[in-house]
């Protein structure tokens, strides 16, 4: 799946996907080949934390704030149909011990498990999550 589709293209690929996991991953893997996190930015690019619509976040390519890697994930994944309001759960910690960041988790059948786009820049890998100083 390329992440050059458009927004709708995205959505019906993730749509005719069987398995709510295999959805989420391939919803992780299209967003973070086309965004990525980034510390510094993360800092000089207060402005970009204004909500936008998916729709128009989606016409650019590059860094992203968690909130909003977090805001398209979400949105892809109830579009898709795969997924419902309460199988999505936004959370909150700290880095470097002044900094909010937020991550998912999401509902996988009889488990939950995060998500953390923002932070695969950093290593992070699918299923963990950025705190402390882990990023």
């Amino acid at each position: 799946m390329s992440p050059s589709l458009g927004w709708q293209q995205s959505v019906d690929f993730l749509s005719n996907i069987r398995s709510k996991e295999e959805c989420l991953r391939k919803a992780y893997d299209i967003l973070t080949q086309k965004y990525y996190g980034n510390r510094l930015k993360t800092l000089t690019r207060i402005y970009e934390l204004a909500p936008r619509s998916p729709q128009a976040m989606w016409q650019r390519d590059g860094f992203l704030h968690c909130t909003n890697f977090n805001r398209l994930l979400r949105a892809l994944l109830l579009e898709s149909g795969q997924f419902k309001e309460n199988d999505i759960k936004i959370c909150w910690t700290l880095l470097w011990g002044i900094s909010p960041h937020q991550y998912m988790k999401i509902r996988l059948d009889d488990r939950m498990i995060n998500v953390d786009l923002w932070a695969k820049s950093y290593g992070i890998p699918f299923g963990e999550y950025a705190r402390g100083f882990y990023a």
